[in-house]
């Protein structure tokens, strides 16, 4: 199988990336995520995820896409505005999974337990059917920890936050030295 790891971020990726290389599954990375705000946060993330393929030795696309002004206005509910964080993610790779040639996709998101699993689950499973591609479902929240850790042990950088502008609102986000 030849699958497309959608990276949300990094550390999210540490543990599932562990898991596909220790299964020899051929995969390939891609960091979409258009979500993400401020511009600073998106380009933490951004890096590194990058700096995470080259440690763990894997291809990886990154997309510099940044849609600030598609969050700024939203007024939904937290329910809608993750159906719409998932929904434009997981389109876009399960579209790029199918025209590249991919079996399947997946997404880093299902390791962590604080993203909605089962909504997830759902629109990767729609996704798949409207473009013709498996979604590789697999529940990885149990590596979140391990995953975590190392994360930690090389130095990534580690958000506190979901990342969109909304969750950076609701979040109160520390600055280092503040309690």
């Amino acid at each position: 199988m030849k699958l497309l790891l959608h990276i949300c971020c990094g550390p999210c990726a540490v543990y599932p990336v562990d898991v596909l290389q220790k299964e020899n599954i051929d995969f390939e990375g891609v960091f979409f995520n258009p979500n993400i705000h401020p511009i600073e946060e998106f380009i933490k993330r951004r890096d590194n995820a990058k700096i995470l393929s080259d440690i763990k030795n894997f291809p990886i696309t990154v997309s510099d896409q940044f849609q600030e002004t598609d969050w700024l206005g939203f007024t939904g509910t937290s329910e809608e505005r993750c159906n719409m964080c998932y929904s434009l993610r997981l389109e876009r790779v399960a579209r790029m999974a199918k025209e590249k040639g991919f079996d399947a996709f997946t997404t880093t998101l299902l390791v962590s337990p604080y993203q909605k699993h089962e909504l997830i689950k759902e629109l990767g499973e729609k996704m798949g059917t409207t473009y013709g591609i498996d979604f590789y479902y697999r529940d990885l929240r149990e590596g979140f920890r391990q995953g975590q850790q190392q994360a930690r042990e090389l130095g990534l950088y580690r958000q506190k936050y979901c990342g969109c502008i909304i969750s950076r609102r609701e979040t109160p986000v520390k600055s280092k030295g503040s309690k």
